[in-house]
């Protein structure tokens, strides 16, 4: 049978980055309460979380690669609202900020935790951070948690 590595919620010992952006504030400190609420059930301490506030969606993977490449965080959690308007821009910067949240990830190999909303209107993006709802902050978290335990678990393993 197959061997399956998975990782867990376990979060002593670990840090954090959170970038969270200050447009569409409402719903990105909803975002954050989730994320930071879920931190602290898994036992991550506060001194073990560094949060950075960027203005708006489109600077979170500038943030999320230098705490990444800062060596003090096992894992980034991007938090934002993009809420589509009368023009194109939405699109622009919900590939911009999805693109350059991936490359960060991959060029630094730290997790990087994709908890940026795109929705059609502020009531959804306030359901979706609503943490009696959908909560989607503290998924994010849940995430990056689950992420370090894993890149831990295979790093530790052998190989066959």
């Amino acid at each position: 049978m197959a061997k399956i590595h998975e990782g867990n919620l376990k979060g002593n010992r670990h840090r954090f980055g959170v970038v969270v952006s200050k447009f569409n504030g409402r719903v990105t400190e909803k975002l954050l309460e989730g994320a930071l609420a879920v931190l602290k059930e898994h036992a991550v301490q506060d001194e073990d979380i560094k949060i950075a506030k960027v203005p708006g969606a489109f600077e979170i993977p500038l943030t999320a690669k230098r705490l990444a490449q800062s060596g003090t965080v096992h894992a980034v959690i991007c938090l934002g609202a993009v809420i589509r308007g009368e023009t194109p821009h939405f699109e622009y910067i919900s590939q911009a900020v999805s693109q350059g949240i991936t490359q960060v990830m991959l060029e630094t190999g730290v997790p990087i935790s994709f908890g940026v909303l795109t929705t059609d209107t502020v009531q959804q993006a306030m359901q979706r951070a609503d943490r009696k709802r959908y909560d989607r902050g503290g998924d994010a978290a849940k995430t990056a948690l689950e992420m370090v335990g894993l890149l831990k678990n295979l790093k530790q393993r052998n190989p066959v």
